[in-house]
């Protein structure tokens, strides 16, 4: 048995120890993503192979949140894509305009900056009374992060850019005080954005939504586990409801493509339309 496979199984018997101990299953995940991810939780951990990390999951104390910080991908920035912020903007806030409660899912929410991206955008938009966005992450770490608001002072400048390019009709700066090198978002763009734990892997729906973001979410997760999570927003979703991907990601189902009318041909926002006897 050469290293390769030897690795391999050390993989799967880790992941086996996760899924026994805490019921989290990454078995579907996208395996070049993963088994990097697991490499730097070895390497942090400062263990020489893999199979180390079995009796570190089983005997040792809590391991979870190291776990699912290390696997997953808490990686976002304010306005990120402004494209997608523009297009969101022009073309996807007068539908939701449309609905008296407008209820927004963001699932994998990371550290909250799109979520209150979106806040602000709506804020803008007229719609400040009518919404509640629903951040949603496995990574609980990163929750903690986006309750507080509050963003290292350096990265406002390139929040601000993407922001201009999105289409913002104000300052950046106008919707945070800043502090010790800290920018903390206000209170009334907080108000109506709540966080809370979901894993897209194993959790149901929890609500009807208007809109569902999931952005660089799905290029990590296997063919399988992305048609589930397309099944599950499927579900979550009003008729006339509205699902943003990532730039790279799609619906990869026929079925779901003939309930899903694509909105524009350079993004990766679909409207969902199913058969009436659906």
């Amino acid at each position: 048995m050469d290293e390769v496979e030897l690795e391999e199984i050390e993989i799967e018997l880790f992941l086996a120890a996760v899924r026994e101990r805490y019921g989290y299953d990454f078995s579907a995940y996208s395996p070049a993503s993963l088994h990097r991810r697991i490499h730097t939780l070895r390497e942090s951990r400062g263990l020489q192979n893999i199979g180390q990390l079995v009796p570190w999951v089983l005997r040792g104390p809590d391991s979870l949140d190291e776990i699912l910080f290390r696997l997953s991908v808490p990686v976002t920035e304010m306005f990120r894509d402004p494209e997608v912020f523009r297009f969101l903007r022009e073309k996807v806030v007068p539908e939701l305009a449309t609905f008296p409660q407008i209820n927004i899912w963001q699932a994998g929410c990371a550290t909250g900056e799109e979520t209150y991206s979106l806040a602000i955008l709506l804020q803008e938009e007229g719609l400040a009374e009518r919404y509640r966005i629903y951040g949603t992450d496995i990574n609980d770490r990163a929750i903690k992060v986006a309750e507080e608001g509050v963003y290292p002072l350096q990265k406002m400048k390139e929040f601000s850019q993407n922001y201009q390019k999105s289409g913002g009709r104000g300052s950046l700066g106008d919707y945070f005080h800043g502090r010790y090198g800290y920018a903390k978002l206000h209170a009334k763009i907080r108000r109506h954005v709540y966080f809370s734990h979901h894993n897209l892997v194993a959790d149901g729906s929890f609500n009807a939504f208007q809109l569902i973001v999931c952005r660089n979410v799905l290029i990590y997760f296997g063919l399988d586990l992305q048609l589930r999570v397309i099944d599950l927003f499927r579900q979550s979703l009003v008729r006339g409801g509205i699902l943003c991907l990532g730039t790279k990601e799609s619906l990869r189902d026929p079925q779901a493509e003939r309930q899903f009318e694509k909105m524009g041909d350079a993004q990766r926002i679909y409207r969902y339309r199913p058969a009436i006897d659906a």
